[in-house]
């Protein structure tokens, strides 16, 4: 897509520090943090939502879930714990239109996702 930020970021397009890398999937961190360890990860492929992903998919979902568990363990949050949020739509608080998950950590947090 086009104007996708996050298309941009994969295509090489806005230079971008990747804490992973795999021939799929992308990690970078948030420019607007809400913990002090705030990471996105994306498909390189554009898939607009959760509600977009099609049964050819389950390869690159699977590896954004690999590449979560790979991230917190350089970010060295996985003994404390963390979350994984992906949203969807207008309603779920998803403000750009390509998948992508949060990994959101480094603090104690609360249901609000917001840290303590």
């Amino acid at each position: 897509m086009e104007n996708c930020i996050f298309c941009k970021i994969a295509e090489g397009d806005i230079p971008t520090d990747f804490l992973y890398e795999s021939e799929h999937v992308l990690a970078f961190r948030d420019i607007q943090p809400i913990a002090p360890v705030h990471v996105l990860i994306i498909p390189k492929k554009h898939i607009a939502s959760v509600n977009d992903v099609e049964q050819g998919d389950q390869n690159v979902m699977g590896e954004l879930f690999v590449a979560a568990r790979t991230v917190a363990k350089k970010l060295q949050i996985t003994e404390d714990g963390y979350k994984l949020l992906i949203r969807t739509g207008v309603h779920g608080g998803q403000e750009v239109p390509h998948i992508h998950m949060h990994v959101i950590g480094g603090a104690q947090l609360t249901e609000n996702i917001h840290p303590i």
